[in-house]
């Protein structure tokens, strides 16, 4: 687990952001809080709200009401290419790596290098070469094995593919990559070297916002968990102080943390009782 404390001042930090849409309030009044050196688990049952609260993170959609602070400074995203601008990478689900190039291709995918001098201002030629040696070394950086820089992405399995997109990610990341259920359509084993691939992040130093129904790979790799609800954050944990129950039963409002008790309270007996879950 990351060291991080409370003391230390968020990478990003978000405060009463609203977004609505027409008659439906997709964000209600949320708050967020992501510190330097953590994994920092978004969980929320379908329709809480959390996909709307990391796409205005990311730039994807622009609150209509709020603040959103980036490294302590009040910044207004005008699309994911501004929030990128900015250092903030995306893994998205469904991974958005084009099959048939190479690994290293897809490394400088939209990004490409261009060789030097007029070759690569006039006839716009690309330095494959240093793109693959580069390529290679943020692969090395990682702890990435793959046979081959120059193999097509759709020669590679599921966490392969996860690997090489998470590679993309990181290598221009300067604040903080977002991991959009990164194990979803995963074996054990490979989620396994993924989550071990999202350690490897954070010992960087490189803040990590997960997106995961999965519990046990929350509970696995997470340092804190920011449960989102009716959105808005209904609690923000440790998993260390919660069991995975009680955490769910936050989530579905069968219970809620009330931070100057020290614990849970019971929100919804039938519910919490049907959980086996006593509030402290």
């Amino acid at each position: 687990m990351s060291t991080s404390t409370a003391t230390t001042a968020p990478v990003i930090q978000a405060r009463g952001l609203v977004k609505r849409y027409g008659h439906v309030t997709a964000i209600d009044g949320a708050d967020f809080d992501l510190l330097p050196g953590e994994v920092l688990a978004v969980i929320g049952d379908n329709g809480a709200g959390k996909s709307s609260l990391i796409k205005a993170l990311t730039g994807a959609v622009t609150p209509d009401e709020g603040e959103i602070r980036l490294n302590g400074e009040v910044i207004r995203f005008n699309g994911p290419q501004d929030a990128r601008a900015h250092g903030i990478e995306t893994v998205y689900q469904d991974l958005a790596v084009a099959a048939s190039m190479d690994i290293a291709s897809n490394m400088f995918l939209g990004r490409e290098l261009r060789r030097p001098g007029p070759l690569g201002s006039v006839l716009r030629m690309l330095d494959k070469k240093r793109m693959r040696e580069e390529a290679a070394a943020h692969m090395a950086d990682l702890k990435i094995g793959l046979r081959s820089l120059t193999q097509p992405v759709e020669t590679l399995s599921g966490g392969q593919r996860q690997a090489v997109a998470v590679a993309r990610s990181v290598a221009w990341a300067r604040s903080v990559v977002v991991m959009d259920e990164p194990t979803a359509a995963l074996g054990v084993k490979e989620s396994g070297q993924v989550l071990d691939l999202i350690r490897r992040v954070r010992d960087k130093g490189l803040p990590v916002i997960l997106i995961s129904h999965n519990m046990p790979h929350v509970f696995e790799i997470a340092d804190r968990i920011h449960v989102h609800r009716m959105g808005r954050r209904e609690a923000l944990i440790k998993p260390s102080d919660y069991s995975m129950a009680e955490v769910v039963a936050i989530m579905t409002g069968a219970l809620t943390v009330d931070p100057e008790r020290g614990g849970t309270v019971v929100a919804d007996a039938a519910a919490a009782e049907a959980a086996g879950i006593r509030s402290n």
